[in-house]
């Protein structure tokens, strides 16, 4: 566990703000997982008149469950570059990329990669709701 530093900056993105995007992760990780349960998620039943009455609803059956991920989406690209820096600041320092005494280092480097993808960026790391609590603890917000 990293040590808590005291706060010597003040930042742009409210911690609680963060604790927003750490439930938003939690609930889009718990959604995979739950598919993945019993390991029959892609099993297929054909009982031989399957061609006959198939109908799959495809594009309305993926927007109704990707609704928290395009919600996750929206808030990022809500957010200025400051916010959008600290947040992947904040990932990168519970990730252990950057000690909290290196906050300042890990949000400019952040801010130099800053792009329309971030969201895109941090969807895909797979422990982005623990990554982000632990760099707030560290940071001590």
């Amino acid at each position: 566990m990293q040590q808590r530093l005291e706060n010597e900056w003040e930042l742009s993105i409210d911690p609680d703000t963060v604790r927003l995007f750490i439930l938003k992760a939690k609930a889009l990780s718990a959604a995979v997982n739950e598919d993945y349960d019993d390991g029959t998620e892609h099993e297929v039943e054909f009982d031989g008149d399957g061609h006959d009455n198939h109908h799959h609803d495809g594009l309305a059956e993926e927007a109704s469950e990707d609704l928290t991920e395009e919600e996750f989406r929206e808030l990022i690209n809500d957010l200025n570059v400051d916010e959008a820096a600290e947040l992947v600041a904040l990932a990168w320092v519970g990730r252990g990329d950057y000690e909290a005494s290196e906050w300042v280092d890990a949000v400019a480097a952040a801010r130099e990669r800053a792009n329309k993808r971030t969201a895109k960026y941090l969807l895909g790391l797979p422990q982005l709701a623990d990554w982000l609590e632990e760099g707030l603890e560290a940071i001590g917000a």
